[in-house]
């Protein structure tokens, strides 16, 4: 499954994505989740996935899954777990019954479109 970052969409362009989305499942078509974050723009995006964060998620990618004490000693620090905690917020890392974390998805997308359309 793939999570879908977007960053500076234009608020109808996402609101016509989600009703063809509906109208494609209401008329029982076989489509894919839509796992979807967005940020107004890419200050408001880098407050969050900041750049150990980012870390934390390619150590889980090639690594993981590991405990919060594990991820401490991958991570070479400690305090990890206000990292996860804002990363499962956000939907980029889920914990499992056993306390392990984990990245859910097969595919990360950040979009962020920088080119303005004609008028």
């Amino acid at each position: 499954m793939k999570l879908t970052i977007r960053i500076a969409e234009p608020f109808e362009t996402m609101k016509k994505r989600m009703n063809l989305h509906a109208r494609q499942a209401d008329a029982g078509q076989n489509i894919e989740p839509l796992c979807e974050i967005g940020f107004e723009n890419i200050a408001q995006f880098s407050e969050i996935f900041t750049t150990q964060r980012w870390k934390l998620v390619e150590i889980l990618k090639n690594k993981g899954p590991f405990t919060i004490h594990e991820l401490d000693k991958q991570m070479k620090r400690h305090g990890v777990q206000e990292d996860v905690q804002i990363l499962m917020e956000w939907m980029l890392v889920e914990q499992d019954d056993s306390g392990q974390i984990f990245i859910p998805w097969d595919e990360i997308d950040i979009h962020w479109p920088l080119l303005k359309k004609a008028a």
